[in-house]
């Protein structure tokens, strides 16, 4: 005797993903931009200390800059994921 398969077991509310599933491919997009954010702070931040190596400055300007640089375009494209999610 065949058995019948998950899907045809449950009601209409369980139908597709589980509750954490959906949670998860809800908050995606979101993850991914704050993901995007810290890794072009740190990225530029990267370039930036390593350009300051490699001139011999005391000083830090290009970390300073490249974090900076690297913070504006990061919450750049992270307001522009989470306005454009929040409007659909």
């Amino acid at each position: 005797m065949v058995s019948p398969d998950d899907r045809e077991r449950r009601d209409e509310e369980e139908k597709g993903l589980s509750n954490l599933a959906e949670a998860y491919q809800k908050a995606g997009p979101y993850i991914g931009a704050s993901t995007t954010l810290v890794a072009s702070v740190g990225v530029f931040a990267g370039l930036g200390y390593w350009l300051d190596q490699k001139l011999g400055h005391r000083t830090p300007w290009f970390l300073l800059a490249g974090a900076f640089l690297g913070g504006v375009g990061g919450f750049v494209s992270f307001f522009r994921t989470v306005l454009g999610k929040r409007d659909k």
